[in-house]
C-alpha cells in the first residue's frame, strides 16, 4: 500500500513502526524539516520536506503538481493536520474521512450543535457574530468563556466574570487577542456559558462506529490555568456503563467511527456536561497512561483501523493488574526570556516508588516559548501510579503543592568594541 503521512507529531510520541509495517507498506512522511528529523534514522521510507509557510494541504498539493504520484491512503496524527489530511484525500480521490465530517470534529461549534441535537447537553453558547449583534445578550446568567472556534491547549481562551463583561472587552477592543482586538475573521469565535465542576477526559478507540476501548481520568488543574502557567495532570477513574453509553452517543453525534479519540466532559451536579472531542489521541502523557492500564498502544492501534484491518478481537483482555496512573506536567512557556535553574520541592517525589517515567528539564535550559505538554520542552513531565484513583490524585496534588521553579535572568552577551 502507498501511504502518505502527514509528518507533524514528533515520531517517538505515534511509534508509526509499532502499528504499520515500513518493509511491507511504501510510505512518505511529509512535513518540515524538524518534524523530519524526529524520524529514525534507519527507517525505511521516502521523506519530503515541506515549507511550513502555509497549510500542509496547500504545500502537498503544490508537491504533488510538480511530482505527480498516486496514493492508496493519507493519514495524518495530529489534530491541527487532520483537516489537512481530509482535503487532501478529497483532491486525490482517496478514500476515508471526508472535510465536512472531519469538520465536525474540529470546530467547536459544530460539534455542540450536533451533541445537542443528540440529546446531550452541551454549555450554551453564541457565535461571536451573533453575540456582538445581540450586543451581549445571552441566555445564561454569570461567567463567559471567549474562545476560537478550532483552537487546541486552550490557546486565545478567556474567561469573564459575564456576558456584558465579554461585550465591553471585545468592545474596547482590550481582550489581549489580536484577531478579536482588530475585529478581523470574527465567525472564527464563539462565546459559551462557563459550567463550573471537574473536568474528565475520555480516552479510546472506535472502529465502524463501535467503541473498542474507553479510559476514563480526571482532570487535576485545568488546560485553561495550564495555558497561564499552572501544573495540571490528571488520574484515571472508574467509569460506568451509563458513561460509555454516553461517550457513544456523543462519539456518533460528530461522527467519529474510526481511530482514536479525547473527548472532555464538565461534571455538572454528577452530570456530565458535553466540552469538546477530538478523533486522535490525547496530549501529554495520555498514550503512555492508557496503555499501561490496559495494554493497548493507541496510535498503533490507530494506524492498523486505517489499513483496514479488524481490531477487535486482537485487543488484549483486561488485566488483572487494577493499578491506577496518571500523568503530570508543569508548563515553562510562561518563562519566557528566564534561564531554567531547578525545581524546589521536588526531591521526595522524584525518588518516589509510585512514579513510572520523570522527565526533569536540565538546569540551565530555556523552556520552550509555546504552550506545549512535551516533555523535554516542559519544566516537568511525568507519569505516576497507585493502588487507586485517590491514591494518584493525592500524590499529583501533593507534588504541585510542593513544587517551585528557580530561574534567573540569562547573562547578557558581550560584545566586542569595533
Amino acid at each position: 500500500m502507498r501511504i502518505l503521512i502527514l509528518h507533524r507529531v514528533p515520531y517517538f510520541k505515534i511509534e508509526y513502526d509499532r502499528g504499520v509495517s515500513h518493509d511491507e507498506h511504501d510510505i512518505t512522511y511529509l512535513g518540515t524539516d524538524s518534524a523530519l528529523d524526529t524520524l529514525p534514522p534507519g527507517l525505511r521510507c521516502k521523506r519530503v520536506s515541506r515549507p511550513g509557510l502555509a497549510p500542509a494541504f496547500e504545500e502537498a498539493r503544490d508537491w504533488l503538481a510538480q511530482e505527480p504520484r498516486d496514493f492508496d491512503l493519507v493519514i495524518s496524527m495530529s489534530e491541527y493536520e487532520l483537516l489537512d489530511a481530509a482535503q487532501l484525500r478529497e483532491h486525490l480521490g482517496v478514500p476515508g474521512a471526508v472535510p465536512e465530517q472531519v469538520a465536525l470534529a474540529r470546530d467547536k461549534t459544530l460539534m455542540k450543535r450536533a451533541v445537542e441535537q443528540a440529546g446531550i447537553r452541551v454549555p450554551r453558547f453564541l457565535p461571536l457574530p451573533r453575540f456582538l449583534h445581540q450586543r451581549g445578550r445571552a441566555p445564561w446568567p454569570g461567567s463567559t468563556v471567549l474562545k476560537p472556534n478550532c483552537g487546541a491547549s486552550s490557546e486565545g481562551v478567556l474567561v469573564f466574570g459575564s456576558a456584558r463583561q465579554a461585550l465591553d472587552a471585545i468592545d474596547g477592543g482590550r481582550t489581549g487577542i489580536a484577531q478579536v482586538d482588530a475585529g478581523t475573521d470574527l465567525a472564527d469565535w464563539e462565546v459559551e456559558e462557563f459550567v463550573a465542576g471537574p473536568i474528565r477526559h475520555f480516552d479510546g478507540l472506535v472502529q465502524g462506529g463501535e467503541v473498542l476501548l474507553l479510559c476514563a481520568s480526571e482532570y487535576v488543574g485545568t488546560c485553561l490555568e495550564y495555558a497561564q502557567g499552572a501544573p495540571m495532570g490528571s488520574f484515571q477513574i472508574e467509569f460506568s456503563a451509563q458513561i460509555r453509553d454516553w461517550v457513544s452517543r456523543a462519539l456518533a453525534a460528530v461522527r467519529i467511527e474510526n481511530g482514536s479519540f479525547h473527548l472532555e466532559a464538565i461534571l455538572d451536579h454528577g452530570t456530565p456536561v458535553f466540552l469538546e472531542v477530538g478523533n486522535r489521541v490525547g496530549g501529554a502523557d495520555v498514550v503512555s497512561t492508557v496503555e499501561l492500564a490496559t495494554g493497548v498502544h493507541l496510535p498503533s492501534v490507530e494506524l492498523r483501523i486505517a489499513l483496514g484491518e479488524s481490531v477487535a478481537e486482537a485487543l488484549p483482555s483486561p488485566s488483572a493488574d487494577q493499578s491506577r496512573y496518571g500523568w503530570f506536567v508543569h508548563p515553562g512557556h510562561h518563562l519566557v526570556g528566564l534561564e531554567f535553574r531547578g525545581l524546589d520541592g521536588a526531591a521526595p517525589f522524584r525518588s518516589s516508588p509510585r512514579v513510572v517515567t520523570w522527565n526533569e528539564l536540565p538546569p540551565g535550559t530555556s523552556p520552550a516559548d509555546h504552550i506545549t505538554y512535551q516533555a523535554g520542552e516542559t519544566v516537568l513531565a511525568g507519569v505516576v501510579e497507585g493502588e487507586t484513583s485517590e491514591e494518584v490524585r493525592d500524590w499529583i496534588v501533593d507534588l504541585f503543592g510542593s513544587l517551585s521553579v528557580r530561574t534567573h535572568a540569562p547573562a547578557p552577551v558581550e560584545r566586542t568594541p569595533v
